[in-house]
C-alpha cells in the first residue's frame, strides 16, 4: 500500500514543532517523529495492516479492513491517529481532525514515542521493523511465485492460528549457552563413527563385532538421554521452528509469525500503562503546559470524554491508565508511601496524609521505565483508589441481558483484573516432551493458572498443530475440574482421563 506524498499544511507543521519541543522540555524523550496526514479510508487500510503500511498479502486483512470501515461507517468507533514503534517513529493524523483534535492527537503521539523508547518491555523490540515488515512482504511474495498462493496463504492461516503460543518473557532471558542435542532426527538414533580406512581394510579396521558394540551402546545412551525439551518450554513456536519436520520455506514463514508476534507483544503488555501515559501528558499539555485557544477548549473536553469514558462490564485502558497515574502521582507528592503510610489503618489520617515532598513527576517517569500493566496494577491499585473509581465485578444477569454488580470486594477486583492480564488473558501452553511414548509424539500441558481452555478451540489448535508436526498431538489439561488428555492422531480426536 502506497500513499502519495503529501506536505503537512504549515500551521501543523508549526504545531508539531511547538508541542514536540515542549514535551522535551517537560522530560519526555523520544526518537524522531514523523507525522503523515491521511484520510479515514487510508488510515483504516494503514489499522487493517497493522498500524504498517506494507504487509505481506493475506486475506485477514481485508477482513479486518471491513470490519474498521463498517465501524467508521455506522459510527461505532473512530480512529484519530496511528503511531509505530519504530526509529524514526511514524505517525499518521485523520486530515478531518479538527485544529484542537490534532493537537491532541500529536501530544498523545509524542508521549507515546517516549513510552516506546524508553519502556523497559520495549527494549528488544526491532526499532527498524517498519523495514522488516516490507521484507516479510517481499519474501512471502517470491514463496507465493514458487509454491502456489493457495499454499502459502493456508499455511499462513496455521501459523497465525498459533501465534499465540510464544513465551512473552523469553526476551528477557539468557539463552543456553549450548544447544541441546537432538534425539528427534528423522526418528534414528545417531550412526556410529567409524575409523576412515581404505575400503579393502575397512573389514580389519572397523570389525563387525566393534560397530554392533558401538551401536548397543548408542542405544543405551539414547535411553537415557534428557527429554527434549529438558524443561517444558512456554515457547512452543520455537520448538517447532527447531525440531518439526519443515521444508526450508515453511520454516521462514512460521519464523515470520514469530518475529511479528514477538514485536507485538509489548503492546498488550502495557496496553493500560502505555495508554494512560500518553493521555496523562497529553492532557497535560492542552491545558496547563501549551494550552488550547478558549475557543478550542469545548472541542477538546468533548473529544478527551468521549476517550476516557467509563462502561459498565468493559475495561477501559485509557481511563484506568490516567487514572492510577494520577494517584501515583498524587501519592508521591504527598509522601503516602513507605512502612509508615502502609501501616496507618486509620483511613482519615491516610487521607490527610501530606509530607509535601513533591516526588510525584519523577516517580511517574520510574513507573514508565520499569513497569508493565501487571506489574503497575499489582503495585499501585490499592483499595482507596479502587474505592474512589467506583470498580466493580460485573455480572451479565440471564433475565435482562444487563450487567449488574456481582462483588464490590478490593481483593476479588484486583484478582480478576490480574487474571484477564496475565498472557493478554489467554491459557499458558508449554511443550513437555517431543518425544513422547518414544514415537516422536508430542506432549503439551496446559499450565491451568485461572484461564480456562475452550475446548472446541483447543481441537483446532491441534489440528493446526498436526500440519506442522506431522504425529499425534497430546494435550493435558483440566476440563469440568477433572485433569484429562487431549489426544489428536491426524484424523479422529480422543479424550481420556489422567
Amino acid at each position: 500500500m502506497m500513499f502519495e506524498e503529501n506536505v503537512l499544511p504549515r500551521e501543523l507543521q508549526e504545531i508539531i514543532g511547538r508541542l514536540g519541543e515542549k514535551s522535551r522540555e517537560v522530560g519526555l524523550d523520544f526518537f524522531p517523529t514523523l507525522f503523515e496526514l491521511v484520510d479515514y479510508q487510508q488510515l483504516n487500510e494503514i489499522a487493517a495492516y497493522g498500524g504498517f503500511p506494507t504487509r505481506y498479502p493475506h486475506w485477514r486483512w481485508g477482513m479486518e479492513y471491513e470490519r474498521i470501515s463498517k465501524s467508521y461507517t455506522y459510527g461505532l468507533s473512530i480512529i484519530y491517529e496511528m503511531v509505530i514503534n519504530n526509529n524514526p517513529c511514524y505517525a499518521y493524523l485523520l486530515r478531518a481532525n479538527s485544529l484542537s483534535a490534532q493537537k491532541t492527537v500529536i501530544a498523545h503521539v509524542f508521549a507515546h514515542c517516549d513510552f516506546f523508547k524508553n519502556n523497559y518491555w520495549f527494549s528488544h523490540t526491532n526499532r527498524k521493523m517498519l523495514d522488516k515488515m516490507a521484507n516479510h512482504a517481499s519474501m512471502v511474495q517470491q514463496f507465493i511465485n514458487q509454491v502456489g498462493y493457495e499454499e502459502v496463504e493456508n499455511f499462513i492461516d496455521v501459523c497465525l492460528s498459533l501465534e499465540n503460543l510464544i513465551d512473552i518473557q523469553s526476551p528477557f532471558k539468557y539463552a543456553p549457552s549450548v544447544k541441546e542435542e537432538s534425539k528427534l532426527e528423522g526418528g534414528r538414533l545417531r550412526p556410529v563413527s567409524k575409523l576412515q580406512s581404505k575400503p579393502y581394510m575397512d573389514q580389519y579396521v572397523n570389525p563387525k563385532a566393534y560397530l554392533l558394540e558401538q551401536e548397543e551402546k548408542i542405544r543405551k545412551e539414547s535411553l537415557q538421554q534428557k527429554n527434549i525439551p529438558e524443561h517444558p518450554e512456554q515457547d512452543v513456536l520455537q520448538f517447532l521452528l527447531e525440531y518439526a519436520p519443515l521444508p526450508l520455506w515453511k520454516k521462514k514463514i512460521l519464523a515470520m509469525v514469530r518475529d511479528e508476534a514477538y514485536y507485538f507483544a509489548p503492546q498488550g503488555q502495557t496496553k493500560i500503562l502505555n495508554e494512560g501515559w500518553a493521555s496523562y501528558w497529553h492532557s497535560k499539555m492542552m491545558t496547563e503546559i501549551c494550552p488550547l485557544e478558549p475557543s478550542e477548549i469545548i472541542d477538546y473536553c468533548d473529544h478527551n470524554a468521549g476517550v476516557i469514558a467509563n462502561h459498565p462490564g468493559q475495561l477501559n485502558p485509557y481511563r484506568l491508565g490516567v487514572e492510577l497515574l494520577r494517584h501515583v502521582e498524587n501519592r508521591w507528592n504527598r509522601g503516602q508511601f513507605g512502612i509508615d503510610y502502609l501501616n496507618c489503618q486509620d483511613r482519615r489520617v491516610r487521607q490527610e496524609w501530606d509530607t509535601q515532598v513533591g516526588l510525584g513527576r519523577k516517580k511517574l517517569f520510574e513507573v514508565r521505565q520499569f513497569h508493565n500493566d501487571i506489574t503497575f496494577i499489582d503495585e499501585f491499585l490499592d483499595e482507596d483508589f479502587c474505592h474512589e473509581s467506583k470498580m466493580f465485578l460485573y455480572d451479565q444477569d440471564p433475565r435482562t441481558g444487563k450487567y449488574v454488580v456481582a462483588s464490590r470486594e478490593f481483593s476479588a477486583v484486583k484478582k480478576q483484573l490480574l487474571t484477564q492480564l496475565t498472557n493478554f488473558g489467554q491459557p499458558v501452553i508449554r511443550v513437555v516432551d517431543g518425544n513422547f511414548h518414544n514415537r516422536k509424539e508430542l506432549l503439551l500441558q496446559h499450565a491451568h493458572e485461572g484461564v480456562d481452555l475452550q475446548q472446541d478451540f483447543a481441537m483446532e489448535c491441534l489440528k493446526n498443530l498436526h500440519q506442522i508436526w506431522t504425529r499425534p498431538i497430546h494435550l493435558d489439561t483440566i476440563l469440568d475440574k477433572v485433569p484429562k488428555r487431549i489426544i489428536f492422531d491426524g484424523e479422529t480426536q480422543t479424550v481420556e482421563k489422567l
